[in-house]
């Protein structure tokens, strides 16, 4: 099967995955013993009969459960996934205001776990029971056993409200005006205005939370890196390489580490779309106003649609990703074929 034929399939096959999350978020969200409507009513007006019918018409929710999902099923093919109960906005323009600053934070943090993690985990590897395989190790154990919450309110207290070498919560300084809106990320928004004064304002307070954001799997890629690298340098063609007279870098390099990188592809990947849905806490902390937040909004109001419409976008996140996994497969190591 060619490549492009695995992709088109791939890509068919997310129709019907995306539709049994939507069920399964459907299902999950109405077993909450609890109406919606009274985070929304006072409790005068939830004893008015009359009051309550018309807002669970307005809302949908008079009808049966199967009539609520296919419903909404059908609106979200024609792009419509509803209204929101906490905002009293449209759940789809919610989602673009919040997604691109989730987005930001959780492309700020890959960036740690790729250009920390992958390196970290190579010197671990070359240097085995030495003592830069000790420190990434401790570093390491470190990422992925502090909880993100303690770590990013003991960050914050050290290196902004103490030393004053970050900024604080919040995505600009406050004397700063935001660039044009065009894809909802500011740093990019203020690179594409040219707006430097703001593009560094915004560089340096997206530093730390994507840091804290990115710890866990900055130490997760390290020790599979580490663990990888270390079994394909046992290799007879490792030792072939070098009998050749290769120089030890290119050994590594070429040979090595390109195969493997792909138990870490498969980590990164998925790390990508843990980030998405794990950054609550972080987005907390920072007061960053990402979708995470709308999320515990959406919940804190049993806001159903709400709560559906930030799953769907979270398991079409892990579906692309791992769809790009499976690609940089063949990508990295020409011997894996593509499934049939």
């Amino acid at each position: 099967m060619r490549l492009w034929q695995y992709i088109l399939r791939r890509i068919v096959f997310m129709v019907p995955l995306l539709i049994s999350v939507t069920l399964m978020a459907f299902i999950v969200s109405h077993l909450v013993p609890a109406d919606p409507l009274g985070m929304v009513l006072s409790e005068r007006a939830m004893n008015n009969p009359e009051i309550v019918q018309a807002y669970r018409e307005r809302w949908g929710l008079d009808k049966p459960l199967h009539m609520q999902y296919l419903i909404y099923v059908w609106n979200l093919l024609h792009g419509d996934f509803g209204d929101s109960i906490a905002t009293q906005r449209p759940i789809l323009r919610d989602l673009a205001q919040f997604l691109p600053a989730t987005l930001e934070l959780t492309l700020a943090a890959m960036v740690f776990t790729i250009f920390l993690g992958i390196p970290f985990g190579v010197l671990a590897a070359l240097y085995r029971d030495r003592w830069p395989d000790h420190l990434t190790r401790v570093l390491s154990t470190i990422g992925v056993s502090v909880p993100v919450f303690w770590l990013g309110l003991l960050l914050l207290n050290a290196l902004y409200f103490h030393l004053r070498l970050l900024p604080g919560p919040g995505r600009l300084d406050p004397y700063i005006t935001p660039p044009p809106t065009r894809t909802g990320m500011i740093t990019v928004d203020s690179l594409l205005a040219g707006d430097w004064r703001a593009f560094w304002s915004a560089l340096r307070h997206l530093f730390l939370p994507a840091l804290v954001l990115g710890s866990y799997t900055m130490g997760t890629v390290s020790r599979i890196t580490r663990s990888s690298l270390l079994d394909v340098l046992a290799q007879d063609y490792i030792r072939t390489a070098r009998a050749k007279g290769l120089a030890e870098w290119t050994v590594i390099l070429r040979h090595a580490l390109r195969n493997a990188l792909i138990p870490t592809v498969t980590v990164v990947g998925l790390s990508f779309g843990d980030l998405m849905s794990g950054a609550v806490l972080t987005e907390t902390i920072f007061s960053w106003p990402g979708m995470g937040r709308y999320a515990v909004l959406a919940a804190s109001y049993l806001d159903l649609q709400a709560i559906m419409g930030v799953t769907l976008v979270i398991a079409f996140t892990y579906v692309v990703v791992n769809l790009l996994v499976d690609i940089l497969y063949a990508i990295i190591d020409p011997r894996i074929q593509v499934g049939t």
